[in-house]
């Protein structure tokens, strides 16, 4: 089966920089699109980054300019390089890989476990 690893979280303080990395493991033969969505305390899950096979990006209004997403579609690796990171950017981001191909089967999607990251002021 798949599995999503998230790792790179941490503390900072604002202004301050994390890279996030997702590596999705299995007998994968495609993944349509990675990305990275995150829940903050009492707030709902929101998308954050996404990238699709072909390196095209959307991003969160909340985050362009400084969030960077990339992927490694060779090594199934998604990664969130996140630069000016400010308080309302604590949360539990989790990775997503969308239209996972595993073997011969379209399975759907799946989700990491989460990393916390925590920005204080």
């Amino acid at each position: 089966q798949v599995q999503l690893v998230e790792s790179g979280g941490g503390s900072v303080q604002a202004g301050g920089s994390l890279r996030l990395s997702c590596a999705a493991s299995g007998s994968i033969f495609s993944i349509n699109a990675m990305g990275w969505y995150r829940q903050a305390p009492g707030k709902q899950r929101e998308l954050v980054a996404t990238i699709k096979s072909g390196g095209s990006t959307n991003y969160a209004d909340s985050v362009k300019g400084r969030f960077t997403i990339s992927r490694d579609n060779a090594k199934n690796t998604v990664y969130l390089q996140m630069n000016s990171l400010k308080p309302e950017d604590t949360a539990v981001y989790y990775c997503n890989a969308d239209r996972v191909v595993l073997d011969t089967r379209y399975v759907g999607y799946f989700w990491g476990q989460g990393t916390q990251v925590t920005v204080s002021a």
